[in-house]
């Protein structure tokens, strides 16, 4: 079953992750009554699309930099300070689902929020290192992922249920009431200023940081195989197109789709402990990668519901068990004062490379056909990540030590 040691040995780390899911689960809600909005006041497509576009742009554009003012300030105070920023906009989302306002107010606030969450996400992603020992990092790292699979699922059904209870604006003020438990896991975080030379201001930090993920091959080779993954072979774009040609268009499969990946996330996830106790990530990344990769091919040739959702499920654990190794084997690898930077490139990595992966396959699909945009890129991601392993002999060797971590149970 899931490692809980980094809850019961680690009082910060077990309050910041509570604060943490709490946080989470409200970003779901504000992020169905933001699409919701927007569609009752436009009635288009290209409006709602346009909520997500509002959410990466600042993350693309600002990641970096806010990593690099990470590892120059304590990294406590900038947490809190991004998570006000958060707070406050999610406050004025709420006021204005009460005043007749344009929908580009609606997309302006959404974007500030993401400015600050391009801070804070890298900011957050520095904690465990410092609060728990080598050997609980990927465990916590499992943890946390469990909190966020957990939003997924249950953040979309509940913010349904709430804005036909209460309306979008109740779904707002209930985003803001979960930041009262955010406060208190942050504000029970020891001190936290960068180890040893703070960053340099301005671009000069920005890339001292691109020079170590270039010139470090671990680091490189973990975050090249999650790109291998998300942007050769990201299925979701293609579920609509393959429901219609294939399951008779039928809105509830396409619902079992969306929901299959998740599932296996979350049983793998939930039985974590068989993958995080294992010292050698390197190899456990690789294999969820190539998993993951052969499973899209499976689901691009099943012809019925059924296989299709068989090979979506081992496609969602895998996943998991790829994203849990790498983000272990980046922060174990990645000194104290560069990890904010590092933090930054694995947030753009996450967030850019799956709309990215998206994107590609519809060109393909749009070219050839759904089948043919899936097994090429399954089978791409397959040959990447084979690669990647044979020439990458430090991350496919990579295991943990002890002593490669100076984390306690603060």
């Amino acid at each position: 079953m899931v490692d809980l040691r980094p809850l019961r040995t680690s009082k910060s780390f077990r309050g910041l992750w509570i604060g943490r899911t709490f946080a989470g689960l409200g970003s779901q809600l504000t992020l169905v009554a933001v699409l919701y909005q927007v569609w009752q006041a436009t009635g288009s497509a290209l409006w709602t699309g346009a909520v997500g576009l509002a959410q990466a742009v600042p993350l693309i554009a600002l990641g970096m930099f806010a990593g690099a003012l990470v590892d120059r300030v304590d990294r406590r105070k900038f947490h809190l300070v991004t998570l006000t920023g958060q707070a406050v906009c999610s406050v004025l989302l709420a006021v204005q689902a009460f005043l007749d306002v344009p929908v580009v107010v609606v997309l302006v606030l959404v974007a500030v929020q993401s400015c600050f969450v391009a801070g804070g996400g890298p900011a957050a992603r520095t904690f465990a290192p410092r609060l728990l020992p080598a050997d609980q990092l990927a465990a916590g790292l499992a943890l946390q992922r469990i909190s966020f699979q957990g939003a997924m699922l249950l953040g979309p059904a509940l913010g349904g249920l709430l804005l036909g209870w209460v309306g979008v604006g109740g779904c707002y003020l209930v985003d803001v009431a979960t930041f009262g438990v955010a406060f208190l896991g942050a504000f029970g975080l020891p001190a936290m200023p960068p180890g040893g030379e703070p960053a340099r201001p301005g671009v000069r930090g920005v890339l001292d940081g691109l020079r170590f993920l270039a010139g470090h091959a671990t680091v490189r080779g973990a975050l090249l195989t999650d790109l291998a993954a998300t942007v050769l072979s990201m299925p979701i774009s293609l579920f609509p197109l393959l429901n219609a040609e294939r399951f008779g268009d039928d809105p509830r499969t396409l619902g079992l789709f969306l929901s299959a990946i998740a599932v296996g996330g979350v049983v793998a996830s939930v039985f974590s402990g068989t993958f995080t106790r294992l010292p050698r990530q390197g190899v456990v990344m690789l294999a969820g990668s190539t998993t993951w990769g052969l499973a899209m091919v499976l689901f691009g040739f099943a012809a019925d519901p059924w296989p299709a959702l068989g090979a979506l499920v081992p496609a969602g654990a895998a996943d998991t068990v790829s994203v849990v190794s790498r983000g272990a084997i980046v922060q174990l690898n990645t000194p104290d004062e560069l990890l904010g930077r590092v933090a930054a490139a694995e947030l753009v990595v996450g967030q850019a490379g799956p709309d990215v992966g998206n994107l590609r396959a519809g060109l393909v699909a749009h070219a050839t056909t759904g089948t043919a945009a899936l097994v090429s890129g399954g089978v791409l991601c397959v040959a990447v990540v084979a690669a990647v392993g044979a020439f990458t002999p430090g991350l496919r060797g990579y295991a943990y030590s002890p002593s490669s971590s100076s984390g306690g149970g603060a």
